[in-house]
């Protein structure tokens, strides 16, 4: 365990999908002696990669959740997270790079800037995260590491930076040229394990001093003395590293570095730059909120003597009960000790401290400041954060993307209910982004979230790990329905049985209004209903306000007005009025027009310019209405109403229209009438689901 936090580096992998992330961290993981023998995604060898430990990883070849691991390289520990590519897991991005201190954006030298990339590039930049490019795939046909970098200029405004050139390209692929040493490096050795430098190729020779040229140009804009040394022609490797690093902690330049994980070539080199580049712990400032003094903002200390200062940043269900990430800003964390969730006041005691190599675990006694560990069976949520007894602090919490998508699920059987809320239950504490509820209305199970494929993975990992079975289907959209124009009610309820009847007459009108759902009024005059049944008829009307004629949806915007009536002195009850009046709102309620309203939705897309035609076409062919487009830069946002029962799918279809790269919100906006054609539908539908039960 180390308290000197400049050998310490918490890194990020992130990418696009299919850009290596998972193949690159297998290496990096075989380069430094934590694990003995390399396997490949998609597990070809029966085994998969260490990092994707899910069974449902190693069958789709994806990575699910982000994973931890650490190791060791030049005397520097790094703490390393390997996070999804998928865009329905952005949470798990999200929270990994609210934790870090640098990230590594890999890029495919083949696809380049791809959709993902750009969503990557946007969070890190959302929480000031350094980093450092890696083009990847260099051995590939079409591989173009040049053409890369300019899209990370052009696409990501990075100033992206070569600091190496790759000696031959696609299949010809031996090593890359060391811009800041100019040496050339060779893979060589079953794994690439061993690397020999030598002399520059000639033919590289006049490409490498033009590159290294551009390279100290950008380097010397962070550092005076670089900037000197080269007027005089005396730049050492040692003042290249230092500018460099500046400028990157800065987060004004993106050192390139270029290779092939899949072949061995490169890791090492850019594991050096993991080290030289990215920052300590503590060249990274990170806000605390003093919840003793009304939540004003200071930075964390980083002293492994000070007060504890922490943040669970992910939950996760383990063999052993729920495992807690956290990572430590300030202070130490033993085993034993109390710490406090700071959210609810809670205390909490330390049984069991784990540092974290994908789904394995080494048990240490002590953490502190800079590291990221995993707690046991503590009880708290994403987010939380812990702290020493004796102090009130809050870190600031991560952006959590609203869900788009919602699906109904259905349990085959009354056992598979209880494992069904179980599962739903632990997904929903694990991932923010994971919604579940019941609907009222329709009485089904809803389950929200970021994508088709998202709520996929949620329904399949009920199967594997609850055995529970479930039936999905699209929810149905909670209608209502109104009435157009005022309408007259005369209704008098009559029973005659053996003994006491039932009688009741309401008299009055309905009319539409617009500020309340429901009003009762009561212009009784003379006595023709007694005063004891006026609450009676007010429970009827509602009783008939609960479920529409047309649809079966809950009736709104609706007054009721009674006027007139009779009584019997025998056979008037309450029941008899509650019946009158549900007879005379049946009466009345068909002869006002009544129409059926849908829930319109506020929907704003937002993606590149290059895809708004496509984007405003998509909305227009779902009886959307476009509100009003802005546009940022290279980006255009699409403000729009669309009705809710149009928005199902619409996720899968923007990714295919935009290839990727645009993504959607919507929030509930209000109910408007449904047009003539689809609220025939409707009721034909409601008639034929009648028909079936």
């Amino acid at each position: 365990m180390t308290k000197d936090l400049s050998n310490v580096r918490n890194i990020g992998i992130s990418a696009h999908i299919d850009s290596g992330k998972t193949t690159l961290t297998e290496r990096i993981l075989f380069y430094t002696d934590r694990i003995h023998s390399i396997h490949e995604v998609r597990g070809k060898d029966g085994v998969g990669a260490t990092m994707d430990s899910m069974e449902l990883e190693k069958e789709r070849g994806i990575t699910i959740q982000s994973a931890a691991t650490y190791c060791t390289w030049d005397d520097h520990k790094i703490n390393i997270i390997d996070t999804p590519g998928h865009v329905d897991f952005t949470i798990e991005v999200e929270r990994a790079l609210r934790v870090l201190d640098g990230a590594v954006l890999i890029l495919c030298s083949v696809g380049g800037v791809q959709s993902q990339s750009i969503t990557v590039n946007r969070q890190m930049d959302r929480y000031k995260v350094p980093r450092i490019a890696f083009i990847n795939k260099c051995d590939r046909t079409g591989a173009n590491p040049e053409r890369v970098a300019g899209q990370l200029r052009d696409k990501l405004n990075q100033n992206a930076v070569m600091m190496q050139v790759p000696i031959g390209l696609e299949g010809n692929m031996l090593g890359v040229v060391d811009l800041v040493t100019m040496r050339a490096l060779y893979y060589e050795g079953d794994n690439g394990e061993i690397i020999r430098e030598d002399e520059i190729p000639a033919e590289l020779q006049d490409e490498c001093d033009a590159k290294r040229e551009e390279m100290l140009d950008a380097a010397s804009m962070f550092s005076d003395e670089l900037m000197e040394a080269v007027l005089e022609g005396t730049p050492t490797p040692e003042m290249i590293i230092e500018a460099v690093r500046k400028g990157t902690i800065d987060l004004e330049m993106t050192p390139v570095f270029v290779g092939s994980a899949y072949k061995n070539k490169g890791v090492q080199a850019m594991l050096n730059a993991v080290v030289s580049y990215l920052p300590t712990p503590t060249e990274v400032e990170n806000i605390a909120l003093d919840l003793d003094k009304d939540e004003e903002e200071f930075a964390v200390s980083y002293d492994s003597d000070d007060k504890l200062v922490s943040l669970a940043f992910k939950l996760e269900e383990g063999r052993y009960g729920q495992l807690t990430y956290v990572r430590i800003y300030q202070g130490t964390m033993c085993k034993g000790d109390t710490i406090v969730n700071s959210r609810d006041g809670r205390k909490v005691k330390i049984g069991r401290l784990v540092r974290m190599h994908s789904n394995e675990m080494e048990d240490i006694d002590e953490a502190c400041a800079g590291d990221i560990v995993a707690l046991f069976g503590i009880d708290c949520a994403s987010g939380d954060t812990f702290t020493s007894p004796d102090i009130s602090v809050s870190m600031s919490s991560m952006h959590v993307p609203a869900p788009v998508i919602s699906l109904s699920i259905k349990p085959v059987d009354n056992k598979t209910q209880v494992s069904m809320a179980k599962a739903l239950n632990r997904f929903t504490k694990e991932d923010p982004t994971f919604r579940t509820y019941v609907d009222h209305e329709t009485n089904e199970s809803i389950i929200c979230g970021m994508g088709e494929l998202h709520l996929e993975v949620y329904i399949e990992r009920m199967k594997r790990e609850y055995n529970a079975e479930v039936e999905v289907g699209a929810p149905q959209v909670a209608y209502r329905e109104t009435i157009s124009q005022r309408s007259e009610f005369n209704y008098t309820h009559k029973k005659q049985t053996g003994g006491s009847g039932q009688f009741g007459r309401v008299a009055g009108y309905m009319e539409p209004i617009e500020e309340e759902n429901y009003e009762f009024v009561d212009n009784i005059v003379g006595g023709s209903i007694p005063r004891e049944f006026i609450s009676s008829c007010d429970k009827g009307f509602q009783k008939g306000m609960a479920k529409g004629a047309l649809a079966g949806a809950q009736v709104n915007g609706v007054r009721c007005v009674i006027n007139d009536g009779a009584y019997h002195a025998v056979d008037s009850s309450d029941v008899a009025f509650q019946l009158a009046s549900l007879g005379a709102f049946k009466e009345g309620y068909m002869k006002a027009k009544p129409m059926i309203m849908e829930p319109i939705m506020k929907v704003a897309v937002e993606g590149p310019t290059e895809f708004q035609g496509g984007i405003m076409g998509s909305i227009n062919q779902r009886r959307g209405m476009i509100i009003g487009t802005t546009e940022e830069g290279n980006y255009t946002v699409v403000e729009a109403e669309v009705p809710l029962s149009e928005m199902f799918g619409y996720s899968t279809v923007l990714r295919s229209l935009t290839q990727g790269k645009a993504e959607f919100t919507m929030e509930f906006a209000t109910y408007r009438p449904v047009p003539k054609g689809v609220s025939e539908e409707i009721i034909k539908k409601v008639k034929e689901d009648k028909e079936k039960k």
